[in-house]
């Protein structure tokens, strides 16, 4: 069985996927993240994703180098 997916806390109302993705500790800089989205390199609700601008909401769940977290208000 996979493990849980951690959870990313919201401060607003949404959080664009490469804000995530930095948050999440997969991107040292705002320009790796949006580097790897583009590269196909993050799932958004178990579909590729490659807008760096994609807006995430509570309920949104993204995964990236066999991670997966959801986001949560």
């Amino acid at each position: 069985m996979a493990d849980a997916p951690q959870q990313l806390p919201l401060r607003g109302d949404h959080i664009t996927l490469a804000q995530a993705v930095k948050a999440a500790g997969l991107a040292d800089t705002g320009g790796q993240a949006k580097h790897l989205v583009r590269g196909g390199g993050v799932a958004v609700n178990g579909a590729p994703e490659t807008q760096p601008g994609r807006k995430l909401r509570a309920g949104d769940r993204f995964a990236a180098s066999g991670q997966e977290w959801v986001v949560v208000a």
